[in-house]
């Protein structure tokens, strides 16, 4: 198994004379090198456009906490997914564009479900290998279902809640320990979102009255250094009620 990452060696050794270096191969563009597998492996930037498109039912592959505690956007989860729960999930199209993921390059669920859909007549399924590590790591914005974020504020000391809602609202209660950034603020410059400098593996969680707004707050930080930031896939009334009630 080998990663194709070729952009930096390209770029310093390989390109011929008078090759333009906007031409040398993107580490974005990079998939796993893998054989005999009957499903084809996407890149990041293939990925992203997935997301972007809507085109391609997503499927996590993982376990029901992982998703809950990040997933990419859109993405669906299937306990016990087998080809025939994925059928009753597309409705019976087999011809419908399917892309697996699970926990990067030496995770095998995502490669077993693909072959079994492949097996079963599944014409367009593809993986995102790379997985969510790399998909964390390139900036791809993240969701956290509610359950995750109960378990993260009754576990995680060190993760840092923003809550994007505006100064008034926030001072009418927020999320324990959560501090306040307004998206409107930060999107007209007059606010900067403080961010953790110890660690930039901590968990950053943006959330607001909508799920739009914590998602437009993520986006202004993907090309950020900080590895870990997600924004809650839920408004926050029905945050902070999951939350409360998980206390009692």
């Amino acid at each position: 198994m080998r990663i194709q990452v070729y952009a930096a060696l390209n770029a310093l050794f390989l390109l011929a004379p008078g090759v333009a270096l906007s031409q040398a191969p993107n580490v974005l563009d990079a998939t796993l090198s893998e054989p005999n597998l009957k499903t084809p492996d996407i890149s990041t930037r293939d990925m992203r456009a997935v997301v972007s498109d809507g085109s391609s039912f997503i499927l996590d592959s993982r376990s029901k906490p992982e998703f809950d505690a990040g997933h990419i956007p859109g993405a669906h989860h299937l306990a016990g997914a087998t080809p025939d729960a994925v059928d009753k999930l597309v409705g019976g199209d087999k011809q419908k564009s399917i892309v697996l993921y699970c926990n990067g390059p030496y995770c095998q669920a995502s490669r077993k479900l693909g072959d079994e859909l492949a097996t079963a007549a599944f014409t367009k399924v593809r993986r995102y290998q790379l997985g969510m590590p790399v998909w964390r790591a390139f900036g791809g914005p993240t969701a956290i279902e509610i359950d995750g974020v109960k378990r993260i504020v009754g576990a995680d000391r060190t993760a840092v809640l923003i809550d994007v809602r505006p100064t008034e609202e926030f001072a009418k209660g927020t999320l324990p320990g959560a501090q306040n950034t307004p998206l409107v603020d930060a999107k007209a410059g007059k606010a900067k979102f403080v961010l953790p400098e110890d660690d930039f593996n901590r968990r950053v969680i943006l959330f607001g009255a909508s799920v739009d707004a914590a998602r437009d707050a993520a986006e202004m930080l993907k090309e950020r250094p900080w590895h870990n930031v997600m924004y809650v896939n839920a408004d926050y009334s029905e945050i902070a009620k999951a939350v409360s009630q998980s206390d009692r």
